[in-house]
């Protein structure tokens, strides 16, 4: 299977997601993707619909649960949701598909999207993990702007103070939030210094929306043996179209029928690319 190529087809099927429900949070939908690509397709992670009730089975959270409906499209790619369905119901009165991760859906470990929430939960479910003796892993994806809730750090310190190389926490560094450049909000210069102080392990992805560079990242932090991983994901907020990326205005923007018209060819452009590459 072209993963890559298949990484397109997910962002269209995040944008039919969004145009159903009336709204969503495309730009880091588009930012996230091969991570979730990654994880869930590409054997990132021991979990399918059919080890859900394994207690071995390996865990992950959204903590930047508003950007669900990529983690949606990906779930259904995998098994665990129906796509038609969740494009009927999405952000309908009623409905389980709602705007941030909802644990009542097949796959989904915790609710999530208070943010800051995500890297402590991660740490007590690693925490537990060594306690039981159990050999899962726990992946966690944070947002960048994220980043300043305080919670985090305390997480950072909690993590290397009980040694858990089973918790692998990724950060989106799209470098854009709701209300703009996050170096303008809370900068986070020197990040990789910042959680290595805290004694982490800390890898550095270039372009984290080339899935093989995401891919070899998780390789290593499954390696890293005494201490917690963190990756840098290096990534463009509303990836896959010209009209969307690097643009604070699309974080949650609803695209117009001729925006969604052109996206869409644009990703079937990226697409393409791939499978001729």
């Amino acid at each position: 299977m072209n993963y890559k190529a298949l990484a397109y087809d997910l962002r269209k099927d995040t944008l039919d997601i969004i145009m159903a429900g009336g709204g969503g949070h495309i730009g880091g939908d588009m930012s996230e993707m091969e991570i979730l690509v990654a994880l869930y397709l590409a054997g990132g992670m021991n979990v399918s619909p059919k080890n859900m009730d394994d207690p071995d089975r390996d865990r992950f959270i959204l903590s930047k649960g508003h950007s669900v409906e990529a983690y949606y499209a990906v779930l259904a790619k995998a098994g665990f949701l129906d796509l038609e369905d969740v494009k009927k119901r999405f952000s309908k009165f009623g409905s389980p598909y709602i705007g941030h991760p909802n644990n009542k859906l097949n796959g989904i470990e915790m609710n999530s999207g208070s943010l800051g929430h995500g890297l402590p939960v991660s740490v007590g479910m690693a925490l537990a993990g060594k306690m039981d003796e159990r050999d899962y892993r726990v992946y966690v994806l944070l947002g960048d702007g994220e980043l300043a809730e305080g919670s985090n750090w305390e997480a950072f310190e909690s993590g290397a103070m009980y040694k858990l190389d089973n918790l692998c926490a990724i950060i989106d560094r799209n470098h854009l939030q709701i209300s703009g450049n996050t170096e303008d909000v809370m900068a986070h210069e020197n990040l990789k210094a910042k959680v290595e102080a805290f004694n982490w392990n800390v890898i550095d992805v270039e372009d984290a929306n080339d899935l093989d560079q995401v891919t070899a990242a998780l390789e290593q932090a499954k390696a890293c043996k005494g201490k917690p991983t963190f990756i840098i994901a290096n990534t463009v907020k509303g990836c896959g179209s010209p009209i969307m990326e690097n643009k604070a205005s699309w974080h949650h923007h609803l695209p117009n029928a001729e925006e969604c018209e052109q996206i869409k060819k644009d990703l079937e452009s990226r697409k393409e690319a791939l499978e001729n590459a």
